[in-house]
């Protein structure tokens, strides 16, 4: 029969491990997400976005969706996401620089220098799936 000291300890360096363990932000979270789904990619003009630059029509620059840029506070600025054309396979790369406030869960808006490097602006929308890289990451 083990002793009441016995199980004193174990359940005292149980408790120890799980208050311990590293927590991930939504945000760390996030990344490892792949959104599909109804995900869909449209194009905007981009100009002063959320993140607080200018951006242009030559620049790669995404809008996430407003719901999740305000999830994160923000904090999913300058990082790149991975996006993938669900019917070609073709993988392009953008920087999320702005929020899409007409944006469901799982759609991106594109600047024009990203969605025409999966098709002509005429398209107007693509069925994608797409996920952040880690921050730091650059193509």
């Amino acid at each position: 029969m083990m002793s009441f000291v016995t199980i004193l300890s174990f359940l005292f360096a149980t408790v120890l491990m799980v208050v311990s363990a590293p927590v991930e932000t939504p945000a760390e979270l996030d990344k490892r997400t792949t959104h599909t789904g109804r995900a869909s990619g449209t194009w905007f003009e981009p100009g002063l976005g959320n993140c607080g630059n200018f951006n242009t029509v030559n620049d790669p620059i995404i809008a996430i969706p407003e719901t999740l840029y305000d999830e994160n506070r923000g904090s999913n600025c300058g990082q790149w996401i991975h996006i993938e054309d669900v019917s070609t396979g073709k993988v392009v790369y953008g920087r999320t620089e702005d929020s899409c406030p007409g944006c469901g869960g799982g759609d991106l808006d594109m600047s024009p220098a990203v969605f025409q490097k999966f098709a002509s602006l005429d398209v107007g929308i693509l069925s994608i799936s797409w996920y952040f890289m880690p921050q730091g990451w650059s193509p």
